[in-house]
């Protein structure tokens, strides 16, 4: 399943401890690509520029063009790029389904490749259409069917799970 990538453009403002501690602000904003090192070289200059003598120590003190999913202080500089080139990838669908797996990436992407659904204006419209192209209804009972119920039910037995992107968009996921 494609997305757009939404133009995210993650990047980190990468503080000098021993700046901080000392009561200096020293730091640098790290545009975070698919290359950890790069990343690496970049912290290493900035700790090189410290007011601080043998400044060794960082932490992450803000973060943007992340679509919303949070990056720890302390997070690894690993996960922090394999965060960042999921989410060029994937775009704020993705960000907003690492949220609803609890920042699992291989879940993530696992709900998109292989579980996903589809985009619809609710859930009950997704188990609707979902009836209607696996059962033939008798015209009789139509009206009587109640995709709402269904909705629920599947949601809270933990066969779905759902994101928002818009009031009336809904995209669907099958659980595991």
């Amino acid at each position: 399943m494609g997305q757009a990538a939404d133009d995210l453009e993650p990047r980190i403002y990468v503080a000098c401890l021993a700046a901080y501690n000392s009561g200096r602000l020293h730091g640098a904003w790290i545009e975070v690509e698919d290359d950890a090192a790069a990343v690496w070289e970049a912290i290493n200059a900035m700790l090189a520029g410290s007011p601080e003598p043998e400044a060794e120590e960082f932490t992450i003190h803000d973060h943007e063009g992340f679509g919303g999913v949070e990056v720890a202080e302390y997070a690894a500089i690993d996960r922090v790029v394999a965060l960042a080139a999921f989410l060029r990838e994937r775009g704020r669908l993705g960000a907003l389904v690492l949220g609803a797996v609890d920042g699992d990436l291989g879940a993530a992407r696992s709900a998109l490749d292989d579980q996903y659904r589809g985009r619809f204006s609710s859930l009950a419209d997704s188990f609707q259409e979902l009836t209607e192209e696996t059962v033939e209804i008798p015209e009789a009972l139509r009206n009587y069917i109640d995709y709402e119920a269904m909705a629920r039910d599947a949601r809270l037995n933990g066969e779905v799970f759902t994101v928002e992107t818009a009031h009336d968009e809904v995209h669907v996921f099958w659980a595991r």
